[in-house]
């Protein structure tokens, strides 16, 4: 190749508006590279928080599910082997309460390891209501198989590090204090119990006070024919969650009052199982928890998360309007520079996620685009030459920084603010660009431009 053919290649290289085209598009794909780089950073980020907040819950009890009580009483079964000799084995039945009342105060605070933060809380419960007679002959098993003097009370508890104090039932007029362990693993992971020699079928009241740590969720097994739970609290950002909503609520700035009414036919089980039945059962009884989740403010690496996503819709519009300034202005605008804006673009993300660490959202956010902005105007005016087009493309900038924000405020509506949105850009972009004649435009370009 000579060096006339050389300028010639180098000269339509830098007048051809397809070339362009095709190179900012390259670049685009290029910078999904340092924008995948930025999300994995986000997800790091989010890991060590809640890595974070593990460390502290563990300590001072994780999400709690509270569940029972339950009274079960052994009863034999009779069978033959395969000798046709009789042989007896023990097995249970299980008794949910008449009537759940659960009224209780949950007391919240902040806890930091580093700039890491959880939300723990003590809650006082007082827990009463009633069984009924248990009624074996449901089961079509006798009476005398029974074995009353060895029935037993179980309380569900998922966190036991959460107990801070003695656990004392009364049963009746009797005060008992209950033991560590659950004798009902296939229908609570953990929790208590208590021996309840009783001499036969009768009506029975119970009631226990129970001051539990957790952190950010406490949640209630409706166990009960009727499940009444009533909780209060300071926390003015709850959110209530599981499978049955309160029946009343009030959230005010002063906290959140909430009262839940959950009746048996609102969830898949029996009042009375037996152990072969409570195996199969077991396994969906959590499905119908609710209860309360002590929400933070702001989750910052989600809204990190969600805002760039937008990261190539920004590299685009913002490579579509320094396209049209050298394409009308008859500027050659080199693809390294280009690149360097992009960068700039991406680099926004990195200070949105450094700065919101410590900051409020907000301000994190008013300060990462402010700085973008800036950037890239300058920068763009030494590329542009003239004051009203770097002003133009700092006002374009501001505008979209400006509808990322309400997006990810709204989330509600994030979709179709950003369908709207995109609709008017495509149609403002087919309105300005009506009148280009692109196949004579390549023509038309001077190597003027920096």
């Amino acid at each position: 190749m000579t060096f006339m053919d050389f300028e010639k290649f180098r000269s339509f290289i830098k007048e051809s508006v397809i070339f362009k085209m095709l190179s900012i598009g390259a670049l685009i794909l290029v910078l999904l590279i340092p924008t995948a780089m930025v999300t994995s950073l986000i997800r790091e980020r989010s890991f060590r928080k809640e890595d974070a907040i593990r460390e502290i819950t563990s300590k001072w009890g994780q999400s709690q599910i509270l569940g029972g009580p339950i009274l079960t009483i052994p009863y034999e079964i009779y069978y033959k082997d395969s000798k046709a000799e009789v042989k007896t084995r023990v097995s249970y039945a299980h008794f949910l309460p008449e009537d759940l009342y659960i009224k209780g105060e949950i007391n919240p605070e902040v806890r930091y390891r580093g700039i890491y933060k959880a939300v723990l809380y003590t809650s006082e419960l007082k827990i009463e209501g009633k069984f009924l007679a248990p009624d074996f002959a449901k089961f079509n098993i006798k009476e005398e198989n029974v074995k009353w003097e060895e029935a037993f009370l179980s309380l569900g508890i998922s966190d036991m590090v959460g107990i801070k104090e003695q656990i004392k039932i009364m049963w009746n007029k009797d005060d008992f204090i209950v033991e560590p362990g659950t004798k009902i693993r296939n229908i609570f992971e953990s929790g208590v119990n208590i021996s309840l020699p009783l001499t036969s079928a009768g009506e029975y009241n119970f009631a226990l006070d129970l001051n539990l740590n957790g952190s950010q969720e406490l949640n209630f097994l409706p166990f009960g024919k009727k499940t009444e739970v009533e909780l209060n609290s300071k926390w003015q950002n709850p959110n209530f969650k599981g499978s049955f909503l309160p029946a009343n609520r009030e959230v005010t700035e002063n906290g959140f009052k909430a009262e839940w009414k959950v009746l048996n036919l609102n969830r898949n089980y029996p009042q009375q199982l037996l152990e072969e039945d409570s195996k199969e059962i077991g396994k969906s009884i959590y499905k119908s928890a609710f209860g309360v989740n002590l929400l933070l403010p702001v989750d910052l690496y989600q809204k990190s998360n969600r805002s760039i996503k937008y990261a190539i819709m920004f590299i685009f519009l913002t490579f579509l309007v320094f396209f049209f300034v050298e394409v009308l202005n008859k500027i050659n605008i080199h693809p390294i520079q280009y690149l360097l804006v992009g960068f700039a673009l991406i680099i926004f993300y990195l200070l949105l996620l450094s700065l919101s660490e410590y900051l409020y959202f907000w301000i994190a956010y008013l300060i990462a685009s402010i700085s973008t902005i800036l950037l890239i105007t300058l920068y763009a005016k030494s590329i542009f030459i003239k004051n009203i087009l770097a002003g133009l493309m700092g006002g374009i900038l501001t505008l979209l920084y400006a509808f990322l924000y309400i997006l990810l405020e709204s989330q509600d509506f994030s979709l179709l603010v950003g369908s709207i949105a995109v609709f008017i850009i495509l149609a403002t972009v087919m309105y300005l660009s009506r009148n280009i004649d692109w196949y004579t435009i390549s023509s038309n370009m001077e190597g003027s431009g920096k």
